[in-house]
């Protein structure tokens, strides 16, 4: 098979005509021809007035030595394979927690026959739509299964975005998998894939139901209270349910609880395993018309019907020493309650998979550096923030913030929101103009100085008037900004040795986004396939 790249087409293509693309453009006889495949798929729209499609196509046909030496852009490719050894008579390995990387490492372990047993805090994700949707319309918040907390993890509810910065083999097996189990083919070619949070759902459902097919059990409900261990080697995995306290002999527990498991952060803390701070990132997110962004990035071609909501990624180096970027952005999307502990607020980013919704919106985030004491003229950080050197401070110091948020929204959960003209005058006005908080059950106005640090307001104050000058429009002064965004990633490291294992305890596998060791739907679950093979060649 060869792959034939940098091909220019217009919006208008009609992509079911790919063999007759090779025929009368790249000169390939359809008599030779086997069969033509999407490869890549992207938007070019680097020049406003000839926005196009950039495509690859991996082609098999006769005689592709030939072909390569004539073609263009056309490179050699082998079909992609991903072998699982099957093992037998071991103790049953534990996971603890079914986000991406739960998930994807019950996936493989299954399937290698070693018979997985899934400990997920959340409900399955049928019974976690109905928790979210009660609190997102009541304000009841239910701290055991939420946005954070349950069956597919945070992403579930997020845009279902699958771009990664990493480069790995393991990447086409997810995406393969994904798409087996009901997520949209696209993302095997797109060059932003995403999935959706309506469609994802389902996807997550019936990865689990695979998962049991092949022997593996998952129970909902439950949450991990501790391990045992044996001459510094685990030796069972403890959690509790609505019956009390039980234990599971295991020599194997993979950890991939996510970021917002603080309470298993403390566990570990108490247990003496090696922890180590991280650096993470605070701010909101902003919202705009989905029509002004997708005018701004598409220019005269914004609506043509071959292009979907409009999306950026943005990132400005500021006169104070900081950088201001943006961070999982939704297109067509909406602004979501993501809160997971009781009087403290987060907020987190959602589209559906057609990315129609009247805002676009996107984290505006200002990194915090770990081990550095921060005075501000709103608050003063103690020892139990991020001034501080424990291991935990940068998650005291998320909650401190999540909490001046709640109360900065007026309690039940009600979020924080201003203009960016507010932002800017530091004076709150009347309403709102074009563009309507999409946030529920409610918001409140509020100055963003009330809640966050004063050199991330300083940080957002330039940066937006910055990144105003890369989008037209993106410093709109009637953009809107809630808060406050502060789960973006572990402010925790749990510290592991090359065979992935902990640095304290042999047989534990701190794994993914809440570990430190992922940033995002792809990475994490990557993280966790490679915490399945290191179990397996155990």
């Amino acid at each position: 098979m060869i792959r034939v790249g940098n091909i220019k087409v217009p919006l208008d293509f009609d992509f079911s005509q790919l063999e007759r693309y090779c025929s009368d453009k790249l000169g390939i006889p359809a008599s030779k021809l086997r069969s033509v495949k999407l490869s890549k798929k992207s938007v070019d729209a680097r020049k406003k007035n000839d926005v196009h499609f950039n495509i690859s196509l991996d082609i098999s046909a006769k005689g592709e030595a030939a072909l390569l030496k004539r073609i263009k852009n056309a490179v050699p490719v082998e079909k992609f394979t991903y072998d699982i050894p099957r093992v037998s008579g071991v103790r049953r390995p534990v996971i603890v927690g079914f986000g991406p990387a739960g998930m994807f490492a019950a996936l493989v372990l299954a399937q290698a026959g070693a018979r997985p047993i899934v400990l997920e805090r959340g409900y399955d994700v049928d019974s976690r739509v109905k928790a979210v949707k009660k609190f997102r319309t009541t304000g009841k918040l239910d701290s055991e299964c939420n946005i954070q907390f349950g069956e597919g993890g945070a992403g579930t509810f997020s845009d279902g975005k699958l771009t990664t910065g990493i480069k790995d083999r393991r990447i086409r097996y997810v995406l393969e998998k994904l798409v087996e189990f009901g997520a949209p083919d696209e993302i095997l070619y797109m060059a932003k894939p995403h999935i959706g949070t309506d469609k994802l759902r389902g996807t997550v459902r019936e990865l689990r139901k695979r998962v049991i097919s092949l022997g593996g059990e998952v129970r909902f409900g439950v949450r991990f209270s501790g391990y045992e261990a044996e001459k510094g080697h685990i030796s069972a995995a403890i959690y509790t349910d609505s019956d009390g306290e039980h234990t599971i002999p295991t020599d194997s527990i993979i950890l991939a609880t996510g970021h917002s498991a603080r309470d298993v952060f403390e566990l570990l803390y108490e247990r003496g395993i090696d922890l180590s701070q991280k650096n993470f990132a605070v701010g909101v997110r902003i919202e705009h018309l989905r029509t002004d962004i997708d005018k701004a990035m598409y220019g005269v071609f914004a609506g043509h019907p071959a292009l979907k909501a409009a999306d950026y990624k943005l990132v400005v180096h500021l006169p104070n020493g900081r950088a201001l970027y943006t961070f999982c952005m939704c297109p067509g999307g909406e602004v979501v309650a993501a809160s997971s502990e009781e009087g403290r607020l987060a907020v987190n980013g959602m589209s559906c998979f057609a990315r129609d919704a009247v805002n676009s919106n996107s984290a505006l985030l200002v990194n915090v550096v770990m081990g550095q004491r921060f005075y501000y003229r709103t608050f003063n950080v103690g020892s139990e923030d991020y001034g501080s050197d424990h291991p935990l401070a940068g998650m005291h110091f998320q909650r401190k913030l999540e909490e001046r948020a709640y109360n900065a929204g007026g309690g039940g959960y009600s979020a924080p929101v201003c203009t960016v003209g507010e932002l800017m005058d530091r004076q709150l006005g009347d309403g709102f103009g074009r563009v309507v908080p999409s946030y529920t059950p409610a918001v409140k106005k509020a100055l963003l100085d009330e809640y966050l640090p004063d050199f991330v307001c300083e940080s957002l104050r330039l940066g937006i008037a910055e990144m105003g000058r890369k989008i037209d429009g993106f410093d709109d002064r009637e953009a809107v900004l809630t808060g406050i965004e502060s789960r973006s990633s572990s402010p925790v490291r749990i510290n592991r040795g090359d065979d992935l294992q902990s640095l304290s305890v042999r047989g534990l596998y701190p794994c993914g986004e809440g570990a430190g060791y992922a940033g995002g739907i792809v990475s994490a679950a990557v993280d966790g396939i490679k915490c399945a093979e290191a179990v397996i060649n155990k």
